[in-house]
C-alpha cells in the first residue's frame, strides 16, 4: 500500500500528534470489530485507517483552547 504522507492527509492547521492519535484510536475500532464479527483483515488496520483518513471517510476534529495562563 502507498504510504501518504501527513501534508496530504491533514491540513495545515492540524498537528501531525492529532493524526497520529486518530489513525491509532481508529485502527483499534477496526481491529476490535473485526474481531467482534469473525472477520479475518487481509489488510493492517492501520492501513486501513489511514486510507480511511485520506478518503475523508473520517475526519480529525481538534478543540483548540486558549492559553488559561493569566499574568498578574
Amino acid at each position: 500500500m502507498l504510504k501518504p504522507s501527513a501534508d496530504l492527509i491533514i491540513d495545515p492547521k492540524q498537528s501531525r500528534y492529532a493524526l497520529v492519535v486518530a489513525v491509532a484510536k481508529r485502527a483499534r475500532e477496526i481491529a476490535e470489530e473485526a474481531e467482534k464479527n469473525g472477520q479475518i483483515l487481509v489488510d493492517k488496520p492501520v492501513d486501513l485507517a489511514v486510507h480511511e483518513f485520506m478518503t475523508h471517510d473520517y475526519k480529525i476534529i481538534e478543540h483548540f483552547e486558549e492559553n488559561d495562563d493569566v499574568t498578574e
